[in-house]
């Protein structure tokens, strides 16, 4: 089993008796394999070669995050082509996975909205151009000003309990027309190993908090109604989502029969997993899309309760393959096992030791050698979990070697953070003509004591 998120999964399985549906992820058994995603492994080759790295870091020194326009734009085609079927269909950014103003402002051109979960997301959104009900607001444990500013922008509240009905009446002075609500189903749906089992997470309605919410909205004047739900996260198996949007319908059939409304949209969420590991494989969205559309005609159009519109608010699957985190080697030590320390630390990118996640690891104009060394790949970080891998099998490497971490596009940058006063690194975008853009400079000393006041520390006793 590959780092400690699932060792608390399993211990937290063993308390309680409960289990997990078995999927495929990054923090599985590398043999585990699914019958519902694609037969094509992971695609492991770069947008870039060695020789153009090495003359970008001329001006841009390692170690950054650099993201492909193109591959990523085509990636959001095909995702938005396979739901076209569904009029209304919008696809919602999730911010969390990518918080940059160029990139949101990319997505947006393709006519994506943005889904915020907090105030800084929602002044993201803002300031590359997206307001509105383009923006739909998911947050939990709300203070005051966030609400104020999503009513501000216009954007979809989708509330995450019941009683925040009242609160944000108080805050707006009155309810949007426009409202939806998150549903957590509890133990009548799984969860997976990442996210959790529902009925512990801390998010949602229940599904008689449901019935009451959208009753008392609808007797306070509120006209148009949504349902969401994310109960899964980097979750490989198609059928897991089909398996949402029938529960979803279904619910929808429920509560328009028993209290008399129209529901405008369903929002499926978020949580398509990607393929980290070699041998996995992506899901097969075009699948998805057709199971999905299966449910919809059984329980939407045939029941009279179309037209209804079909969001989803996808952050990793759109972006996360095309992000990768160029470092370069720094030294090699040798004690009971062989280390390879970087320029990047866990503060470029956490999942690895913070979940124990699997990111594949290419040395550029070293790919036809064999990778016959064992390396445990490190930062510089006064933690022993500061690992980007663990035993991992690369050929050798050197001081001054480019290393290329992939699937850094989502959860990477946006996770980064400033222990032992470690500084988090620049972005690039790299434009479809090929060129280089820098998108989020490096940060600075000066940056990381901006809200220091070293005047009067002479002074202080």
């Amino acid at each position: 089993m590959a780092g400690s998120a699932l060792a608390l999964v399993e211990t937290f399985m063993q308390v309680t008796g409960r289990t997990f549906k078995p999927v495929n992820r990054d923090i599985q058994l590398a043999t585990m394999t699914n019958p519902t995603m694609n037969s094509n492994t992971k695609d492991l080759s770069l947008p870039f070669t060695a020789a153009e790295l090495e003359m970008v870091t001329q001006k841009y020194p390692t170690p950054f995050h650099v993201y492909d326009e193109k591959s990523m734009l085509d990636n959001l085609d095909r995702f938005l082509s396979a739901f076209s079927w569904n009029e209304g269909f919008r696809e919602f950014f999730a911010v969390k996975a990518l918080p940059n103003p160029y990139i949101m402002k990319l997505l947006a051109g393709k006519g994506t909205g943005a889904d915020c979960s907090s105030i800084a997301e929602l002044l993201l959104a803002e300031r590359s151009g997206t307001r509105g009900e383009m923006i739909m607001f998911t947050s939990n444990n709300t203070p005051d000003y966030e609400y104020k500013k999503a009513l501000e922008l216009g954007a979809i509240i989708n509330l995450d309990d019941i009683s925040h009905i009242e609160y944000l009446e108080q805050v707006g002075g009155h309810l949007p027309t426009t409202i939806s609500f998150r549903y957590n189903p509890g133990p009548l749906k799984e969860g997976n190993a990442i996210i959790g089992v529902p009925e512990e997470a801390k998010y949602g309605f229940t599904r008689e908090q449901l019935f009451a919410g959208y009753q008392a909205a609808q007797k306070k004047g509120v006209k148009t109604f949504g349902l969401h739900t994310m109960v899964a996260s980097n979750e490989l198996n198609y059928e897991y989502f089909i398996e949402t949007a029938e529960m979803l319908f279904r619910l929808v059939g429920e509560l328009s029969s028993e209290l008399g409304i129209k529901f405008d949209f369903v929002n499926l969420g978020g949580g398509i997993g990607i393929p980290y590991r070699p041998e996995q494989s992506p899901i097969d969205i075009n699948a998805l899309s057709s199971g999905i559309r299966l449910m919809y005609d059984k329980l939407i159009v045939a029941e009279g309760l179309a037209p209804l519109k079909i969001f989803m608010e996808c952050g990793r699957y759109i972006t996360g393959p095309y992000g990768y985190l160029v470092s370069r080697v720094l030294h090699k030590k040798q004690i009971y096992k062989n280390y390879v320390g970087l320029d990047s630390c866990m503060a470029d990118l956490m999942r690895p030791g913070m979940y124990g996640a699997y990111h594949h690891i290419s040395v550029p104009g070293k790919e036809h050698l064999p990778a016959d060394q064992t390396y445990d790949v490190t930062g510089s970080l006064c933690e022993n979990n500061d690992k980007f891998a663990v035993d991992r099998h690369l050929p050798l490497l050197q001081a001054g070697d480019l290393v290329v971490i992939h699937d850094t596009g989502a959860h990477g940058h946006s996770m980064g953070f400033n222990y032992n006063g470690k500084l988090r690194h620049a972005e690039l975008l790299r434009r479809t003509d090929g060129s280089y853009k820098l998108i989020r400079r490096s940060e600075t000393m000066d940056d990381l004591f901006a809200t220091l006041n070293f005047t009067e520390l002479e002074g202080f006793k």
